[in-house]
């Protein structure tokens, strides 16, 4: 665990370094530049899944002083925010659980949790440090965009069964991620960091899986309906 702290202590001190900002990366924040990174990543990541829950929890904790959130994340603590928030959060809450219904809310957000996960791990950095913020604007959104194709995928495939438990408990699970992961990526950086990797590869392993499945149900789908479109014009 020291090699694995030392060489993410020396990632983002390269970042830094790279970026302008050895020192003090962002004006008024008490997190070190590791825990930077790691809060700029895990809002892009967590976004791609929960976006309202990553506003609401961040927000919140900012706002109860258990998180000394950077300038750039403090419209998240404002009242009318966590307002906003958490209502989503909890409309969200019961969509995501509704067979179908889930599928049908990750189309609708496919256009905003990519940019939203881009712009939050921006703003971990703010505006005076534009090339630490376009670096976490790319991290973030990346991110986002593939734990929400992990999504929308493994929901995609559980939709293929008409019961609706496993559509509950995915959501359940994908609940739990988003707070461990907020909880992990705040307290322990580098534990959260190696945590992220494993998930990276395994979510495209699961994507490689469910697409083959998804594409193997859809020819059959198509093929039983050519076969009765047939049946019917005899």
């Amino acid at each position: 665990m020291d090699i694995l702290t030392q060489w993410w202590n020396a990632l983002a001190a390269w970042l830094g370094v790279a970026a302008g900002h050895a020192g003090s990366v962002v004006q008024g924040s008490s997190l070190d530049l590791p825990q930077l990174l790691a809060l700029a990543a895990v809002l892009g990541w967590a976004s791609g899944i929960r976006l309202y829950a990553v506003l609401f929890i961040t927000g919140m904790a900012g706002w109860l002083g258990w998180l000394p959130l950077p300038q750039g994340l403090h419209l998240l603590q404002n009242p009318a925010m966590l307002g906003a928030s958490g209502f989503m959060l909890f409309v969200e809450f019961f969509a995501d659980k509704i067979p179908g219904l889930d599928s049908l809310w990750d189309l609708l957000h496919s256009v905003i949790r990519i940019p939203a996960g881009a712009a939050l791990a921006a703003g971990v950095f703010g505006a005076d440090n534009g090339t630490m913020a376009a670096v976490a604007a790319l991290l973030g959104g990346s991110l986002a965009a593939t734990s929400f194709a992990t999504k929308a995928t493994t929901r995609a495939a559980a939709n293929t069964s008409p019961e609706p438990f496993s559509n509950i408990g995915l959501s359940l699970l994908e609940d739990g991620l988003v707070v461990g992961a907020i909880w992990l990526a705040t307290n322990h950086p580098v534990a959260f960091g190696i945590c992220l990797v494993i998930t990276l590869v395994l979510s495209v392993l699961l994507m490689v899986v469910l697409f083959k499945f998804l594409r193997l149900l859809g020819r059959k789908l198509a093929g039983l309906f050519s076969g009765q479109a047939a049946s019917q014009g005899t």
